[in-house]
């Protein structure tokens, strides 16, 4: 049995169990059908009997009456095909008389008994006398009893085979029913379960669960199949774990590399010394790479020498001795071709370039040249103790830090230039402020002095009590000159809106000039750029330095328009002057100096400068600005 589990098919195997019942069904079958056929023809046969015991009475009948003899000849005929009918059997009807011993003795001596009574019933010259006949009859008649009691005793014992064979069959088909149930679970329900159990660990999740095959039948396959489609998966999901966690190892080195540039650029950002950001980009990048030590040091191409601006981890001998060194005359600092990022193993030179690294226990050396727009700023240098070799990512990332660290050094120097440019421009503001005030005052004065001196010689005293006035009075216009040169570098802007820097210029104008004044501005709009406010602010100013100086105003008016363009009018009711053509110019040579600075800084800021004056009329003075200047450009708006 075991070798049929193992080896047979499972169709093999209920055809092998279903087998023996089909053939013992259709031996049963078979001799069911044989017995009902014995049944049949025995049935037959006992009718045909029971027909021979009528005609035998009919027979006995009409020898009285038929005086010819013609019907009982021909009953005599029919008798006798009924015996041989009898004795033959018909297989087509069927008919048959189940013969046995006593079968046979009765069928003799029925025949006997016949063929007697035939012998009374021939013509003859002797005619049997009735009561022989009904003798003969009478005996012939027991006879087909006995036929008939011997083939009903036998289709008693068929009825019985039959009832006998029906429950036979009704037994085997319970116990087949009930084999092929213990079948159908050992070999197709308790596999199927199995297999059903283990999808359903499969689908929880157990990677591990595998299907015993007990057999090797189409079931047993089926378990096998289950088993290798497992085993992928159980190596697919490995290889997909093994691929996942590259991958996060992968994702994680990124994310920390991000987070080192970020710190990085964060401290670039945020740093405004150079000592300070060297200091703090040796230690990241450090802790970055995993040196055991790192240094700073700033290129100076023209000397050919680099200074050490910072280090993180050198022993203190050697921060000292390579504070400043030559270039190549060590492992670091190449001046040649700006040489890319170097990895350089120490122990492998033979010079004595490597004296102060062979002594401090460095192995290798990793420098990275930190270059803006291909001109060498500095030079990153990362000393290890065991021998290395940097990455494609690892050199990538350091290369990407010391880009950083280039830009920002970079902008630390354009800053400081700016810084310089700004001084020199402050400088430049109060040189032109200087002289086209304070100088021209003081070179008026050299002149008086000079007229003094010669009126002194004469003793022209009436000459120079009239220079000395001059004199007292260029001290007032100077002294004055310097208060108003102090108010324009003292006034600041906003940088929202420049209302409020003219509300204190003209503030500041009331109280020195003792005239009263008036700001009034018009429309809406975007502020100018800071420049550009301390610039008008200034033609303002000394705008109304000239009105404090020689309008003799009695009121003085500002309006300022923020649409279409920007533009800044100063008014007053004083003395006026004649200027031609409206321009603005000095309207008596270089005493009223302010006109000449007004224009100046018109042309800076790229504005219009217009003056309108009559003498006893009042001035005008009119700055428009550049389109370029306003911070948006509003519709044009006719002048008021």
């Amino acid at each position: 049995m075991s070798t049929v589990n193992e080896r047979w098919s499972l169709g093999a195997k209920l055809a092998l169990t279903c087998l023996p019942f089909v053939l013992v069904g259709l031996v049963l079958t078979g001799f069911t059908l044989w017995v009902s056929w014995q049944l049949d023809g025995g049935a037959a046969a006992v009718n045909e009997a029971g027909r021979l015991r009528m005609q035998a009475y009919r027979l006995a009948w009409t020898s009285v009456w038929d005086g010819e003899g013609l019907e009982r000849r021909q009953m005599l005929q029919g008798f006798d095909r009924s015996i041989a009918l009898l004795e033959r059997g018909d297989v087509e009807r069927p008919l048959f008389v189940p013969w046995d011993a006593e079968v046979r003795r009765d069928f003799s001596g029925m025949q006997s008994a016949w063929q007697r009574l035939r012998q009374m019933q021939e013509p003859g010259p002797l005619r049997p006398r009735p009561e022989q006949i009904d003798q003969a009859t009478a005996e012939l008649v027991a006879r087909i009893d006995q036929l008939v009691s011997a083939v009903e005793r036998h289709i008693a014992r068929y009825t019985a085979v039959m009832h006998l064979l029906q429950i036979s069959l009704l037994l085997l088909g319970l116990l087949a029913a009930a084999v092929l149930m213990v079948v159908g679970y050992r070999f197709v329900l308790e596999p199927v379960a199995d297999l059903k159990q283990a999808v359903a660990s499969l689908r929880g999740g157990d990677l591990a669960v595998r299907v015993e095959p007990a057999t090797s039948d189409e079931l047993g396959a089926l378990a096998v199949g289950f088993n290798e489609m497992a085993e992928r998966l159980q190596a697919s999901y490995a290889g997909l774990e093994a691929r996942v966690s590259h991958k996060t190892a992968e994702l994680e080195d990124q994310r920390t590399r991000l987070q080192a540039l970020y710190d990085i650029s964060l401290l670039l950002s945020h740093t405004g010394n150079l000592q300070e950001l060297a200091a703090g980009f040796c230690a990241r990048l450090r802790h970055l790479a995993r040196a055991d030590a790192a240094a700073l040091r700033w290129a100076d191409v023209r000397q050919g020498q680099f200074v050490l601006l910072a280090g993180d981890g050198l022993p203190a001998g050697m921060a000292s001795e390579e504070h400043c060194i030559r270039a190549d005359e060590c492992l670091c600092g190449h001046l040649a071709d700006a040489p890319d990022t170097r990895v350089i193993p120490i122990r492998a030179l033979p010079d004595a370039r490597r004296r102060h690294c062979e002594l401090a226990g460095w192995a290798t050396v990793v420098a990275l040249p930190i270059r803006a727009q291909d001109r060498l700023l500095a030079e990153l240098n990362l000393f290890f103790a065991a021998q290395t070799d940097l990455s494609a990512p690892d050199r990538v990332l350091f290369e990407t830090a010391c880009s950083h660290l280039a830009t920002a050094m970079e902008s630390l120097r354009l800053q400081a230039l700016e810084k310089e440019a700004a001084v020199a421009e402050e400088r430049g503001l109060l040189a032109r402020e200087l002289h086209d005030s304070i100088a021209q005052s003081l070179a008026s004065l050299h002149i008086q002095a000079q007229l003094m001196r010669r009126a002194m010689a004469r003793d022209d005293r009436p000459r120079m009590s009239e220079v000395l006035a001059e004199i007292e009075l260029g001290l007032q216009e100077s002294h004055g000159d310097v208060r108003e040169l102090l108010v324009h570098f003292r006034t600041r802007t906003n940088t929202e809106d420049i209302e409020a820097a003219l509300q204190v210029t003209l503030s500041k104008f009331e109280r020195q000039s003792g005239v009263p004044a008036t700001l009034t501005v018009h429309g809406y709009g975007l502020p100018l750029p800071s420049d550009v406010q301390v610039q008008a602010l200034h033609v303002v100013q000394e705008a109304l330095s000239n009105v404090r100086k020689h309008a003799q105003a009695t009121h003085v008016r500002l309006d300022v328009w923020k649409q279409p363009v920007w533009r800044f009018q100063v008014r007053d009711d004083g003395l006026g002057f004649n200027a031609p053509g409206g321009d603005a110019g000095s309207p008596d040579g270089d005493t009223h100096v302010g006109l000449h600075i007004m224009r100046e800084r018109a042309q800076r800021m790229g504005a219009r400068l217009e003056l309108s004056t009559e003498p006893g009329q009042g001035t005008t003075m009119t700055l428009t600005l550049a389109q370029a200047a306003g911070a948006s450009p509003p519709p044009r708006q006719p002048a008021v």
